[in-house]
């Protein structure tokens, strides 16, 4: 698990900095390759965006922090051992799969998504980033048969509905520091929902791993 950072010595960030600058705050070490992939995702989005619907117009203005970070905060928690199996329930437009899989390239991800102009897009942005640890679904989570780690998700809708339909899809021998189970990113109060699912949960706080503002009320939760 990552070590909660010193917020103290990090600087706000300004609307105008740059999406390379935002990561490499937060994620040093990368390679030139991912720096790349990293790079080309606001303009194949905003392109993208403009004739499929995938991100609320006004969200994409925010892309860089709302969606790409945010994504990438699951690796803030966990470093995925190579050869892990990733569920991304109800992707929508590559999120938080997209990013992580460029994260994470000895890490396999399956994105499932039921509407197909959303795959459609996804599949579009996966082929122009040369990404070969993607599999995507046009699929309902239900229909789902394969074992996997860990879901991620974060748009599904119902996390009662997520852990029914994902109950005989999460494989039971871990590989990873964390026990396999879903990693469900979300904002606001969740503790009562949680309690009452009955099933053991850890909440990460994100405003203890970054420091921009609109993190503070942002969760991951490890429902195991």
């Amino acid at each position: 698990m990552a070590a909660t950072p010193d917020l103290h010595s990090f600087a706000p960030i300004n609307s105008i900095e740059h999406l390379m600058e935002l990561i490499s705050k937060y994620f040093p070490g990368l390679s030139e390759k991912q720096l790349n992939q990293f790079d080309m995702l606001k303009e194949l989005y905003s392109s993208w965006n403009q004739r499929i619907n995938v991100i609320s117009r006004k969200d994409i203005e925010q892309l860089e922090m709302h969606h790409i970070l945010h994504s990438l905060s699951i690796a803030r928690i966990i470093r995925f051992e190579p050869d892990t199996q990733i569920l991304d329930a109800g992707t929508g437009g590559g999120f938080p799969g997209i990013p992580l899989a460029i994260y994470f390239p000895d890490v396999n991800f399956t994105l499932v998504d039921s509407i197909g102009k959303k795959i459609k897009v996804v599949d579009e942005i996966i082929l122009a980033l040369g990404l070969e640890n993607i599999e995507t679904r046009k699929e309902r989570i239900e229909n789902l048969h394969e074992k996997y780690d860990f879901i991620v998700s974060r748009a599904f809708g119902q996390l009662s509905d997520l852990l029914r339909f994902s109950e005989n899809l999460i494989r039971r021998d871990d590989i990873n520091f964390l026990q396999n189970g879903i990693l469900y990113l979300k904002g606001g109060k969740i503790e009562d929902e949680l309690n009452r699912l009955g099933r053991p949960f850890h909440v990460y706080r994100l405003s203890n791993y970054f420091y921009e503002p609109w993190f503070e009320t942002k969760k991951i939760v490890h429902i195991y």
